[in-house]
């Protein structure tokens, strides 16, 4: 899954929501501006957060999904060669 844009778009978003409404309260100009900068840091800094922390839990999944594959392909070999072994007695 694509999650390189997440901070961005989340980022994004959160500063339309804040030009609205900024611009229904009728904020002056540099009200307006230093509001939208404190968003746009929080929301990056929020959205890179999350980015990490779903890698994160992705990339524990495959490990464990790798270990799993390992475990059946080993217990299959050893299972093949209970059987080559009973067969040839």
């Amino acid at each position: 899954m694509n999650r390189k844009n997440l901070p961005l778009l989340l980022m994004l978003i959160a500063g339309a929501v804040t030009c609205i409404i900024t611009y229904i309260e009728k904020y002056t100009m540099a009200e307006k501006l230093v509001a939208l900068f404190v968003v746009f840091l929080i929301f990056y800094v929020l959205g890179s957060v999350l980015k990490w922390t779903l890698d994160f839990f992705e990339q524990q999944n495959e490990a464990r999904l790798r270990e799993e594959g390992e475990v059946i392909e080993k217990e299959s070999e050893n299972s093949e060669d209970a059987g080559q072994e009973s067969g040839q007695e």
